[in-house]
């Protein structure tokens, strides 16, 4: 049987982002991937370890758009989190000591106990999870910047920054005041992201990578809009 497979959840705290608490469920519950309208089955994510749609909605065609920015991200944005986050199958402390899971889920009760997958995670449950919490990012993403139009291979590589950041230092980052102030997307986050590098003062070169791939997927064309409506 077909189910589908992501729940979108509700809004970001100010500073670094942390999830909410959410209602527990058990793994592999049926989930609805709001914005792209498909389906994975239980017994395929359980025996390939794959998390993708593989099936358009029983008689529906592409979903319509929306008078809201995207809440999840395109197949380029979620690879690059993928890539450059890591995977960590059971709650342990990332390099600033927070307990996190997954794909840099932060943990929000001993022992993550708000995940509602197994653990030691797949990396298929870690990819659904994650999903589970791009939302978040988008959300105040979107609530931060005005008519500022974005693909989603733009919007992708800025939801990312949210992850690396917070929202509380991107609301009051140059970069966004730029943006909303008219400025060219494309020479704004060129001469804004190389200067998110640093860890404890020091040149990180794994966040020196990572702003270098979120340009270049921001400088990727792309025809579809993400913000300020998701088509």
């Amino acid at each position: 049987m077909l189910v589908p497979f992501l729940s979108l959840v509700a809004a970001l705290p100010a500073s670094r982002p942390a999830p909410s608490p959410s209602r527990r469920s058990p793994p592999f519950q049926a989930r609805h991937l709001l914005l792209r309208g498909c389906f994975a089955s239980d017994s395929l994510v359980k025996t390939t370890g794959k998390a993708e749609c593989f099936s358009p909605r029983c008689g529906a065609g592409p979903m319509p758009p929306t008078s809201e920015p995207c809440a999840t991200l395109n197949a380029a944005g979620i690879a690059l989190l993928k890539e450059f986050v890591g995977f960590v199958p059971s709650p342990a402390p990332d390099p600033i000591n927070l307990p996190t899971v997954g794909y840099s889920h932060q943990c929000m009760q001993d022992h993550c106990a708000e995940v509602p997958y197994s653990f030691p995670l797949t990396e298929a449950t870690a990819t659904l999870l994650l999903n589970d919490d791009v939302p978040r990012y988008t959300s105040c993403l979107g609530d931060m910047l005005g008519n500022v139009r974005l693909n989603d291979n733009q919007w992708a590589a800025l939801t990312s920054l949210m992850f690396s950041m917070g929202c509380g230092q991107a609301e009051e980052s140059t970069a966004i005041s730029r943006l909303n102030a008219g400025e060219d997307p494309v020479a704004v986050v060129g001469s804004e992201f190389p200067g998110w590098v640093h860890t404890g003062g020091n040149v990180f070169p794994g966040l020196v990578r990572r702003r270098d791939a979120e340009v270049a997927l921001f400088n990727t064309p792309s025809e579809k809009e993400a913000h300020p409506s998701c088509t």
